[in-house]
């Protein structure tokens, strides 16, 4: 005896979205909660590489090739930051707190001012040197005189830079939508931060280089207070003023002042590779605000 076959149902297959396979993967428009985004951990690594390497000088002067290895190193992070902000999800996490934006903004601002009045002085200071050069040449000590008067209004308005840069403090915080929104807060703060950070050393340094300066080509004893500052400076810098004043060149051997041209030409090198460098930072820090105020306009 055969057994029957029972009946079955069964259902058809729900038909197919019309939107298809993609409508199901939504995109968030801010940035994950539960990860970081590869530019912010980018970012993270960044900054915690320069503190580093910047936090061991203790009194220790700085050479100029340590300084413009810094202001490659910032340069790089503006331009990881500006990549970041060019992201739909940054953008759209930091509409969400405009007035923490527009602060940071005058901050940034404050930072372009500061590049942009070094980049003018140091360019003076470069012709200045040139001249220098030539008159230590001629053994001219009216304008070798001149040139030290030329330092301390050089070693004066950077001083005034470094207070400037104490205005640019790090953006008020906000309360974040979600944990996206406080990492990328936090990571602005941080680049703001670590700008301040470099921007300070770099004046401070070319700064104490010349309070040295300043005085020994002019005949004057240091303070102990000037002589720590001193050790704080540009190696570079310092050694043209180690080599004796720059007065009474008519008394100096031919080998003295064949020497003290040497280093001159020397330190004519390094003020060139840091106008170099502080201008590609001043460019990084423009783009950096055009990218924040599209951000708010766009």
């Amino acid at each position: 005896m055969v057994s029957g076959y029972r009946r079955s149902l069964s259902f058809p297959n729900p038909p197919a979205s019309k939107l298809g396979k993609r409508a199901i993967h939504v995109r968030s428009t801010s940035l994950p909660c539960s990860r970081s985004h590869p530019l912010i951990s980018q970012l993270k690594d960044q900054i915690n590489y320069l503190k580093t390497t910047w936090s061991g000088t203790g009194n220790q002067a700085a050479s100029s090739g340590w300084l413009c290895d810094g202001l490659k190193q910032l340069k790089a992070i503006h331009e990881s930051l500006d990549d970041l902000l060019q992201l739909p999800q940054a953008r759209e996490s930091l509409r969400r707190h405009s007035g923490w934006i527009e602060k940071l903004l005058d901050d940034i601002l404050g930072l372009v001012d500061v590049y942009g009045i070094f980049q003018s002085l140091v360019l003076t200071l470069r012709q200045d040197h040139l001249a220098a050069q030539v008159s230590v040449r001629r053994r001219d000590d009216s304008k070798a005189a001149a040139y030290a008067k030329a330092l301390r209004k050089f070693a004066y308005e950077m001083d005034k830079l470094v207070s400037a840069l104490g205005k640019c403090s790090a953006p008020v915080g906000f309360e974040p939508a979600c944990d996206g929104d406080a990492e990328l807060a936090e990571i602005t703060r941080d680049v703001n931060e670590v700008t301040a950070m470099v921007s300070a050393t770099l004046l401070c340094g070319i700064s104490s280089s010349f309070t040295l300066q300043k005085s020994s080509w002019m005949g004057m004893r240091l303070s102990r207070k000037a002589s720590l500052d001193h050790d704080k400076g540009v190696k570079e810098f310092q050694q043209v003023g180690a080599l004796g004043r720059f007065w009474e060149l008519r008394k100096k051997g031919d080998e003295e002042v064949k020497m003290v041209l040497q280093r001159m030409a020397e330190m004519e090198g390094c003020i060139g590779e840091i106008e170099c460098g502080s201008e590609k930072v001043f460019r990084s820090l423009m783009n950096t605000r055009v990218s924040l105020l599209n951000v708010l306009t766009q």
